[in-house]
């Protein structure tokens, strides 16, 4: 019996499994370099992570959001242009508000929201002036 083909036929088998071999070693290889690479950037990540809370309580925090409407800005301006308190009153003056109880408990409700948002500060009941 001739095992020559046989033979033959196992030889391109072994070569197949061999080249097979190669390239999961290759590819094995390229994953472990990338496993490294994405595990030192984790690393860097929650270093940073670790620093940035740290440093959090003494980073300054900026002024709140005014709420949406023009008198806001406005309100702000006059009190910051001002020495001493103001009272609603006051406000809806130098606004050139019609001096109407509606007008005068509107610019009130402004004032308390922007105490409320820490911008302002209550000095007495009802007398308002900017946060220092």
């Amino acid at each position: 019996m001739n095992i020559q083909p046989l033979l033959d036929a196992l030889h391109i088998q072994e070569g197949a499994a061999r080249a097979q071999a190669d390239d999961l070693r290759a590819q094995i290889g390229q994953l472990q370099t990338r496993l490294r690479e994405a595990e030192t950037h984790l690393e860097h990540l929650a270093i940073t992570r670790k620093t940035v809370t740290g440093l959090a309580d003494r980073l300054p925090v900026g002024p709140p959001d005014l709420p949406e409407h023009p008198d806001y800005p406005r309100i702000l301006a006059i009190l910051n242009d001002t020495t001493g308190p103001l009272r609603a009153k006051d406000i809806c003056r130098a606004l050139d508000h019609e001096l109407l109880p509606k007008n005068i408990e509107g610019t009130r409700a402004k004032l308390k929201r922007l105490v409320k948002l820490g911008i302002l500060t209550e000095a007495d009941t009802g007398s308002f002036t900017a946060k220092q």
